[in-house]
């Protein structure tokens, strides 16, 4: 799965009308991940994401952007890096802050 959201990720770029916006990391000064919600009422129509990180920050922020568009918010914050790994079933080794990364953006996208 993780190599499906390498070589096409999905949900790339800024999304215009977004209702919700989350980041974490400093863009322009390491890896980071930005994450664009549109909610309507308590569910995610649609999520994108931006990234400055390796392959797994790519797959890890990804997939956050396709997994949540349907559920409700409650749903999606209720993902874990576990659910995040466990999902793109491979992260190499030291770069288990990749999933940490994408899963805090959207939950500060959220507070």
């Amino acid at each position: 799965m993780a190599l499906s959201h390498i070589n096409n990720p999905r949900n790339v770029g800024p999304l215009e009308g977004a209702t919700h916006y989350g980041v974490a990391g400093v863009p322009g000064d390491g890896p980071f991940v930005q994450m664009w919600f549109i909610v309507s009422g308590d569910q995610i129509e649609r999520g994108t994401y931006k990234t400055y990180g390796c392959p797994t920050s790519i797959a890890s922020a990804s997939m956050i952007a396709e997994l949540v568009a349907g559920k409700s918010v409650e749903t999606a914050l209720s993902l874990t890096e576990r659910d995040v790994i466990g999902l793109l079933a491979y992260v190499p080794e030291g770069k288990g802050d990749c999933p940490t990364r994408a899963i805090t953006a959207l939950q500060n996208a959220f507070s």
